[in-house]
């Protein structure tokens, strides 16, 4: 299964709110086996929002979009998802009930939170108030991370792939002495390696078969100066 996510929000480009929901996802999402190809974040506007659903939805087996879900008028998301897919808005009785249960009533909702794309499957919010949505291929979270986890948990099951195990091997060498190295490891074992200089090199081994993993781990550290 291969993923792309969108993070939606103004604050996230102006820096004002550092984007942790993008990296919990990959990093839940890539523990489920599932590829995540590509991470993109827009402003607060519908065609922004609607073009990039649009494409993901066509490239990716699964798109989850994060953030602007609610009554304000910065919240555009579930517009541009609509849009993404020649939808309409449409008030969902299933997430009226929900929002009347956690004790929101009708008269006190602001209008539009319950609106969701014509012909979606709403999400209860367990955590907040905004309920989400899954239309066709596309995964619609909160942007408040307890919210948007609790969400994604609640639909967790839906997103599975190959697992790939890993191995870090931490080396006190140059990068660029590795190169050659590194070709070896990935030729001899037929691994994914990746490597990520500090005052120290963390190498991430991957494949699909644990045993080659850790017989490509033994290896490097057999023939490199480890830390």
């Amino acid at each position: 299964m291969r993923a792309g996510i969108l993070t939606v929000g103004d604050e996230l480009l102006a820096g004002d709110t550092v984007d942790t929901n993008a990296t919990w996802l990959a990093e839940r999402l890539t523990d489920r086996g599932v590829t995540v190809e590509r991470i993109s974040t827009v402003p607060d506007r519908t065609e922004a929002i609607a073009e990039l659903v649009a494409e993901y939805s066509d490239r990716y087996d699964v798109v989850i979009v994060t953030g602007g879900l609610g009554p304000t008028h910065d919240d555009v998301t579930m517009d541009g998802v609509a849009a993404a897919f020649g939808r309409e808005l449409r008030t969902d009785e299933q997430a009226l009930e929900w929002l009347e249960a956690d004790g929101y009533s009708r008269g006190d909702l602001a209008t539009g939170t319950a609106d969701l794309p014509e012909g979606s499957d709403p999400l209860h919010n367990e955590a907040g108030v905004a309920p989400g949505c899954i239309l066709e291929n596309v995964y619609v979270f909160p942007g408040v991370p307890d919210e948007m986890k609790a969400m994604f948990e609640s639909v967790a099951d839906r997103f599975a792939g190959t697992i790939r195990h890993v191995e870090h091997v931490t080396i006190d060498e140059a990068e660029s002495a590795l190169i050659e190295r590194f070709a070896q490891l990935r030729e001899q074992f037929g691994v994914k390696v990746g490597s990520y200089p500090g005052e120290t090199v963390r190498v991430k081994i991957e494949h699909e078969d644990e045993s080659v993993v850790r017989e490509a781990a033994a290896w490097l550290e057999a023939n490199a100066v480890v830390s």
